[in-house]
């Protein structure tokens, strides 16, 4: 017998052997660690049993050790993804039943144990019924065990907790919605009392250490001991990167998509599943379409986050099933949701990032031991580019790290009101209680006192009615309370994800809701218009302050919706990885062996190297140098309005090139008094300069000043940025400064931002209001990753590049 199947009891061994027969060794590994109590991180390939290695160890022990029905919860497992959970809960029914069955043939008592999912789609009869009868299992979001937490009476349930898994934990780590749960963690081991094991799993994450850290906290100024349990092995991937047409400056009828289209519904009709991944929701809802309109019926389904739960869950499953050759999807099925035997992946235009390239594929081939088969699809020459950079990160499993948002002053505010409005609090416990989470452990106490000040009514709330007191804190014992309403305002402004501006798709006759559209959009679109939605044409017969009333509308010509948000912006690691690309390939471009270095080094197929070749030479000829990590080429040309242009082209990335753009607006507002027009992308950054009398700038771009000087220039031009004002937004709605006004009220997005003006204007004379401070820490340590952009800084100063 396997070491590892030892630790289980009778029941739960026996099932496995029957159903399996041998463990993974994902399974190999945690099982032992798990059962002995320990803490850890999880890290196995997808459709390595990851599921079963978190789960069956404590299924066992509910089944070897019942309590009372209602003694309160026992595993919490905390899920990024709502479809996610309902997907677990599921596959949770094929252990037990299976326990059950061998119980029934030992004729032995079954095990009774309880399950539940509490998500912000679950009714309030359920949630109800998850208070007066507790399951041992609960699923939940990080969003919905905040309001647990929040509720005396849902807490109560989560005393009782002894372990907690956290899935995907690398799609939380580095973001707000990771913090906020770092935070209620913490909240949930002071509501226990006691330690409780905490479980994470991942497929894709670099430094495994880091993210181990995030998941265990501190304790008393000790970080909790996490083990890192590293499968090894890989999942094998048939990857291929091949170009739809022969030529892309040859292309049919002036556009690449007949060819692309033409080519997925090849594949779709060539494979018995495929799953399409697209980088934004509108390409997805074109593309569904499209293959349905030569199908002549609906064999393609569209899955993304503006698509009602009721569509996006048939659609799964449907597929499932095996009823639907095929789906097109976003982000929303990037992570581990068991959508049964998919033979391809296919990724229209490049991942933009190995983790999220390996995360896709992934999602074919999911059981043990199967290759994924991934094909990408570029739709330019440049996108081509990327796509080749990334292949080859994926072949080597160079996934980015992870860089999780130190202290972030916004997610503590929110979460201190919500502490506060459950339970009796003095300081020095608050500050306790926050700093055993990863991402504050090196928090001051007076960046701390500052948020709660702010929360206990420090600014004047004459000016601004938000800014009145939450809290109160007497000071001479230090006891924290909530006013009256605070709770509200906590449970009904709860989560991190930011108020994008959405509004409710809704049919006019019976009132379901289809989905959702972005509120710009909704400005733009009229009565009487048609667009596409879950691969459906509707007619829009009302615009509401919060929602689109509309009916269908077959034959009449839609207009695709476009949801802003949708793109992820090329990380620096990864750009750096594509200038090294560029560079190696450039070496390369006279030999007889490109075809074949291509298809070794980045998974090429002829016509995909036959374009980068003859893309990488018209490039170098045009020019002299490519842009790679060590060379930057700077393009000048004039417009057809006779102004002057400058291309700066680079690898590096939108947010470097972003940072890079402001550094030289502002010299070049120095140096000349003119404010010149900019735009960055992944791939470098575009200037437009009125007239032809300016100054050479180009020593303006590339002569950059060292760190002090570059971080004042920075500062400067971040305060007048467009993306300041958006970010303080947010930051403000987060922190309870910008309230709905209602539990499922949203505040208009146009009455958010003048709210959010007045407020920035007011507090700007307050140089330390903690909002403002955790703004520019957004914009400089996650949107603009200063601290990349000075390493591009120092290499150009240096000569490196």
């Amino acid at each position: 017998m396997s070491g590892s199947l030892s630790v289980l009891g009778d029941l739960a061994r026996t099932w496995f052997r029957e159903a399996f027969s041998d463990p993974t060794p994902a399974q190999d590994l945690a099982w032992p660690a798990l059962a002995a109590g320990d803490s850890a991180l999880v890290v196995a390939p997808t459709g390595s049993g990851k599921t079963l290695a978190a789960f069956l160890v404590f299924l066992d022990r509910l089944a070897r050790d019942p309590r009372p029905d209602g003694d309160g919860v026992r595993v919490l497992y905390v899920t990024p993804l709502r479809a996610l959970g309902n997907d677990i809960h599921r596959n949770l029914e094929v252990p037990l039943a299976g326990m059950a069955e061998v119980a029934e043939r030992r004729g032995v008592p079954a095990p009774s144990i309880t399950t539940g999912i509490r998500t912000g789609d679950t009714p309030s009869r359920e949630r109800t019924r998850l208070l007066r009868h507790p399951p041992d299992v609960l699923i939940t979001t990080p969003e919905s065990l905040y309001l647990m937490l929040t509720s005396e009476r849902a807490a109560r349930t989560l005393a009782s907790v002894e372990t907690v898994i956290v899935d995907e934990v690398h799609a939380l780590a580095p973001n707000k919605r990771g913090t906020h749960l770092a935070i209620s963690l913490e909240r949930l081991a002071w509501l226990a009392g006691r330690p409780f094991q905490r479980v994470g799993l991942s497929a894709t994450v670099r430094p495994p250490e880091r993210v181990a850290a995030w998941l265990g906290g501190q304790e008393k100024g000790e970080p909790r001991p996490v083990r890192v349990l590293d499968s090894g092995g890989r999942k094998e991937i048939d990857l291929l990167v091949e170009a739809p047409v022969e030529d892309f400056r040859e292309l049919p009828g002036e556009s690449v998509w007949p060819e692309v289209y033409e080519e997925l519904y090849g594949l779709v009709r060539g494979h018995r599943s495929t799953l399409i991944f697209v980088n934004n929701r509108a390409l997805a809802e074109r593309i569904a379409r499209q293959i349905n309109e030569r199908a002549g019926e609906v064999i393609c389904r569209v899955h993304h986050g503006s698509i009602s739960r009721e569509k996006r869950f048939e659609a799964e499953e449907l597929l499932k099933a095996g009823q639907l050759p095929a789906m097109v999807a976003t982000s929303s099925l990037e992570l581990g949701i068991d959508i049964g035997a998919i033979d391809l992946v296919v990724q229209i235009e490049s991942p933009k990032s190995v983790t999220s390239g390996l995360q896709r594929v992934g999602r074919a081939g999911h059981l043990v031991g199967e290759v994924a088969t991934g094909r990408i699809v570029p739709k330019y020459r440049p996108d081509l580019v990327d796509a080749a950079a990334v292949a080859a990160g994926m072949l080597r499993r160079e996934v980015e790290p992870v860089e999780v948002p130190e202290g972030c002053l916004d997610v503590l505010a929110q979460q201190l009101a919500g502490t506060a409005a459950s339970g009796e609090w003095t300081v020095p416990a608050l500050f306790e209680m926050v700093r055993g989470a990863y991402p504050y452990r090196t928090m001051d106490r007076s960046r701390f006192e500052a948020v709660l000040a702010m929360l206990a009514g420090r600014y004047p709330a004459a000016r601004f009615g938000e800014l009145r007191p939450r809290l109160t804190w007497n000071r001479q014992n230090g006891e924290v309370r909530a006013r009256p309403g605070t709770r509200l305002l906590a449970v009904t402004n709860a989560g991190a994800i930011p108020d994008r501006g959405y509004y409710a798709v809704r049919h006019a006759g019976t009132g379901a809701k289809l989905g959702e559209l972005d509120e710009q959009f909704v400005f733009e679109a009229r009565p009487g218009e048609s667009f596409v939605l879950g691969s459906a044409v509707w007619r829009i017969d009302h615009i509401g302050r919060d929602e689109v009333l509309v009916t269908e509308a077959p034959g009449a010509m839609p207009s695709v919706p476009f949801w802003h948000g949708d793109q992820a912006g090329r990380p620096y690691e990864t750009g750096v990885k594509v200038g090294e690309f560029v560079r190696e390939a450039a070496t390369r471009l006279d030999g007889e062996d490109f075809e074949q270095w291509a298809r070794e080094r980045a998974a090429l197929g002829p016509r995909a190297a036959t374009n980068l070749r003859n893309f990488l030479a018209e490039q170098r000829e045009s020019v002299g140098e490519l842009p790679t990590d060590r060379m930057v080429v700077i393009e000048e040309f004039d417009d057809e309005l006779g102004d002057r242009r400058l291309v700066v082209h680079s690898p590096f990335g939108s947010r470097v090139h972003h940072a890079w753009l402001l550094a030289v607006r502002a010299r070049v507002r120095e140096a000349e008094n003119l404010d010149v027009e900019g735009v960055a992308t992944d791939d470098g950054f575009m200037l437009r300069f009125p007239g032809r009398d300016s100054a050479d700038p180009i020593e303006l771009i590339a002569d950059l000043p060292a760190d002090e000087q570059l971080d004042e220039l920075l500062l400067r031009e971040l305060q007048i940025s467009p993306v300041f004002g958006v970010l303080f937004r947010e930051c403000a709605a987060r922190a309870l400064l910008l309230p709905r006004r209602g539990p499922d009220r949203r505040t208009p997005l146009w009455l958010q931002r003048i709210r959010a003006q007045d407020l920035m204007q007011l507090v700007k004379r307050y140089g330390e209001f903690p909002i403002l401070l955790e703004a520019y820490r957004e914009a400089w340590d996650d949107l603009l990753r200063v601290r990349d952009f000075r390493k591009v800084a120092d290499a150009l100063r240096s000569g490196e590049i």
